[in-house]
């Protein structure tokens, strides 16, 4: 029985790791590293995958032994099969950025930027994000201007801004 239950994990991985293979690309080298200490942690007994066995073992190393047993499944349910160091990522991606993909963000400033350049003028991307969608605040603008780069003719480098947006600020 043991056999086919590892089967259907590998099996269960593999299709998890294909759905989410850039999540790598989302995190730098450090951040990864810290993920895979904490998933190290979880993974009680080292099989390669946190089931609800693990989360109830981790429960307990942390003195709390009244966890129940829907609510560990509805933690497993999150994820959209077992739970491997590439979904554990994937998740702790989607509950921490809160954003969009770099990619995604990218996308949505290159439909201003028709000649491909890799910058807006401030002000014409100012007077947009003021007056459409979920308005921006003046002070929000000022706050987007001071983290991107604006070149000497009042150019937005939003490449960098993206970058910023979705890795933090180098100084931080």
């Amino acid at each position: 029985m043991a056999s086919r239950k590892t089967k259907k994990k590998e099996g269960g991985a593999k299709r998890a790791q294909r759905a989410s293979s850039n999540v790598f690309s989302n995190f730098e080298q450090t951040q990864i590293q810290e993920f895979k200490e904490a998933f190290t942690l979880i993974d009680q007994n080292r099989d390669g995958f946190i089931d609800k066995e693990d989360l109830k073992d981790t429960y307990a190393s942390l003195g709390k032994t009244n966890v129940k047993d829907d609510e560990l499944e509805s933690m497993l349910k999150e994820a959209t099969g077992p739970i491997n160091f590439t979904m554990f990522l994937n998740l702790f991606g989607e509950k921490l950025s809160g954003t969009d993909t770099e990619e995604t963000i990218l996308n949505a400033f290159k439909m201003f930027d028709p000649e491909a350049k890799g910058n807006i003028n401030k002000d014409y991307i100012k007077r947009l994000m003021m007056s459409q969608g979920d308005k921006f605040s003046n002070e929000e603008m000022d706050q987007m201007f001071q983290s991107s780069p604006i070149d000497a003719a009042g150019n937005l480098d939003y490449k960098a801004l993206c970058y910023t947006i979705t890795h933090g600020d180098e100084k931080e």
